[in-house]
């Protein structure tokens, strides 16, 4: 039986190199088209997802118009002033003391009622100023006694010392006549003690020595009361008060050259009237006069103490209180005012917003001065009939166009109120 040969091993390379040439050429371009083939799909795939992520273009916004609300600026009758903080101090104020030492009896008035002068608000134990008392009376009849009885026993010395005898020798009648002196000046050294010890038996009631009111009752019955050194209680006057308050230099010499010109408003007593207003009230409806002014500046402030007097017989002001002193520094004027609510602050410069013909912002800055019932005083950059953004101010921006709408409200309605002029009736 014939034996088979083994068969060749040819590599994979090799076969289809021994391969017929036409065979070569077809697998080559088989496999460079399939390539392409595959090359295209990414390529028409890859633009596809890039053509799905490219952002499509975005309409312009619209601009929308902002709507604000809007005053005239307009032309009043102003008065320039300056508003100080001040307080109120009593007329008169009196510490209660005692003027002798002794344990307290009673205490015969209200506290914080109104007293009269030369009423009784303490009382003292006086039965040791009653001894003393006592004592001091007894004194003074021993010394008149003495007194009496030396006075007849110089008169019988005269006699005996003018007769022919000269029954008396001259150092005997100058002895009775020197008793006589000794025992005179005793009398007048007793009625003196006396004197003294009724003054202090008086002292043990301690007596108001002003009209006024009383303040409370710093010790009780039993306590020990020394004498000029322990404070009983305050008294205070109620009408007139004053008012004290500081005012700046440059204030103080702008009111000095008004005083001189004769432009400010005076009282019939000649003085300068200032308004009072307390916490809780709106304008300056009390009415006062300067009566005083210190006789120095303080260095340390720049500043110079005045005082205001006030009537007070309604009991309506108190010593200690607080309050607000407007003082006129001019005269009246026709100025350019806007609502404070329209005035805007930029790193220290007052500015407003101005709408407008076209209904556009602008920024305009002002010169500002006192607030009168609401409206702001504007010195310059304003002209009167121009509207300003007084609602709105947060949202809008030079040059940016606005909806106005006319303010239907009055401005600043629970500001405080100031008057133009004080009452020309005011003393």
């Amino acid at each position: 039986m014939p034996t088979s040969l083994p068969s060749p091993k040819i590599a994979p390379r090799q076969r289809f190199a021994d391969a017929h040439p036409s065979d070569k050429g077809r697998r080559d371009w088989r496999e460079r088209t399939g390539t392409y083939a595959i090359r295209g799909i990414i390529a028409v795939l890859s633009a596809g997802v890039f053509a799905g992520c490219q952002p499509t273009a975005a309409k312009p916004p619209v601009a929308k118009t902002v709507e604000v609300v809007v005053a005239k600026s307009e032309q009043r009758e102003v008065t320039d002033y300056e508003d100080f903080t001040g307080t109120l101090e009593a007329f008169k104020k009196i510490e209660i003391t005692s003027r002798v030492t002794g344990y307290l009896d009673k205490v015969n008035f209200k506290e914080g009622g109104l007293v009269s002068k030369g009423q009784v608000l303490f009382e003292i134990d006086p039965r040791p100023a009653k001894a003393e008392l006592d004592k001091a009376d007894a004194a003074v009849v021993q010394a008149e006694a003495k007194h009496h009885r030396l006075q007849g026993d110089y008169q019988r010395a005269q006699t005996l010392m003018a007769s022919r005898a000269r029954a008396i020798s001259s150092e005997e009648f100058e002895r009775i006549a020197g008793e006589l002196a000794e025992a005179k000046a005793a009398v007048g050294v007793a009625n003196a003690s006396r004197k003294s010890a009724q003054l202090n038996f008086d002292y043990t009631k301690v007596l108001a020595p002003i009209d006024g009111r009383a303040g409370r009752t710093m010790l009780n019955e039993g306590n020990l009361i020394k004498a000029d050194e322990t404070v009983l209680t305050m008294v205070v006057t109620q009408d007139p008060i004053y008012a004290y308050f500081d005012v700046d230099e440059r204030t103080l010499l702008k009111l000095r050259r008004l005083t001189n010109d004769g432009n400010l408003q005076k009282s019939n007593t000649g003085h300068v009237r200032v308004g009072l207003a307390l916490a809780d009230e709106e304008g300056f409806p009390h009415v006062g006069e300067i009566d005083f002014e210190d006789n120095y500046i303080d260095p340390a402030t720049g500043t110079q103490r005045l005082r205001g007097v006030f009537d007070n017989k309604d009991g309506l002001f108190a010593h200690g209180m607080f309050v607000r002193i407007r003082f006129q520094v001019g005269q009246s004027h026709r100025a350019v005012v806007v609502p404070e609510e329209g005035v805007g602050t930029d790193q220290g410069q007052k500015f407003v917003y101005v709408v407008d013909a076209k209904d556009e912002i602008e920024y305009r800055k002002i010169k500002t001065g006192p607030l009168d019932k609401g409206w702001r005083v504007v010195d310059d950059g304003l002209a009167a009939g121009e509207r300003i953004v007084v609602s709105g101010i947060q949202r809008v921006r030079p040059m940016m166009k606005v909806d106005p709408r006319d303010n239907k409200e009055p401005p600043a309605k629970k500001a405080r109120e100031t008057p133009v002029n004080l009452p020309k009736d005011a003393k």
